[in-house]
């Protein structure tokens, strides 16, 4: 199973799974809201899921903001501050749409696979506007 199909699983039961930046490992919140097959797949998957989080430390401001954005798009997490913007911010929001596009045609047709791996110029540029949009809105409020 791949990693984010679980990840998607265990935010869409409620629960909280991420990279706790004390002690840099795994942990999870209302972990019973988690279904015995999805729980399985995580402890099966561990290290994979280890290591999708911590692939993310050290990235960028934009690669991360666009991250987030994607997984309330894609209704895995919530996040009602994102939510709220984008729902305010229209252009915003088909900007993430567009961006999506442009990973699509890079062959990005999994919503599973780490978008990181069908990136360009194009898209990091496209990330690179979403983050900066993202700050004015959040410095307007």
């Amino acid at each position: 199973m791949q990693v984010l199909k679980i990840l998607s699983a265990i935010w869409k039961s409620g629960a909280n799974i991420y990279l706790d930046n004390t002690d840099n490992r795994i942990a999870i919140k209302q972990k019973d809201l988690i279904p015995v097959e999805v729980m399985q797949a995580a402890e099966q998957n561990f290290q994979q899921i280890d290591d999708w989080f911590k692939s993310w430390k050290g990235e960028s401001a934009d690669k991360i903001t666009i991250r987030k954005a994607l997984h309330v798009f894609c209704g895995w997490e919530q996040n009602e501050k994102l939510n709220k913007w984008l729902c305010d911010d229209t252009d915003s929001l088909f900007l993430l749409h567009d961006w999506t596009v442009v990973l699509a045609k890079n062959n990005w047709i999994n919503i599973y696979d780490d978008f990181r791996n069908y990136e360009n110029t194009e898209s990091n540029r496209m990330a690179r506007e979403f983050y900066e949009r993202a700050i004015k809105y959040t410095k307007s409020k």
